[in-house]
């Protein structure tokens, strides 16, 4: 079973930064694209950004771009997501999701971490 373990969220000021980070525990980490995604309080969740498995190909939500940048590390298992200028509309719970490269859905997830942005 693939298990992810977000950290890193916290409570920041409006136009501050925090890193996300994620730790898969599978071996061929490499074999999976990872995205995030967010859930703000009485809302549906959604997508953050996703980054392809060699790291090559990113995309982003357009309320983040320029704002958000998502990496990965293969060799650490871990995917990051440094998220600069938060505004409070960016809080929510953020979550760490896997699938792999041949699916088209996100198999698995983390159980999140809260992300509070004050005005």
């Amino acid at each position: 079973q693939v298990q992810l373990v977000e950290s890193g969220g916290g409570l920041v000021q409006a136009g501050g930064s925090l890193r996300l980070s994620c730790v898969v525990s599978e071996r061929t980490f490499s074999s999976y694209n990872m995205g995030w995604f967010r859930q703000a309080p009485g809302k549906e969740r959604e997508f953050v950004a996703g980054i392809s498995w060699s790291g090559g190909t990113t995309n982003y939500k357009d309320s983040v771009k320029g704002r958000f940048t998502i990496s990965r590390d293969n060799a650490k298992n871990t995917v990051y997501l440094q998220m600069n200028n938060l505004k409070p509309e960016d809080t929510a719970v953020y979550y760490c999701a896997a699938k792999l490269v041949s699916r088209i859905l996100y198999d698995y997830w983390g159980q999140g971490t809260q992300v509070t942005v004050s005005s």
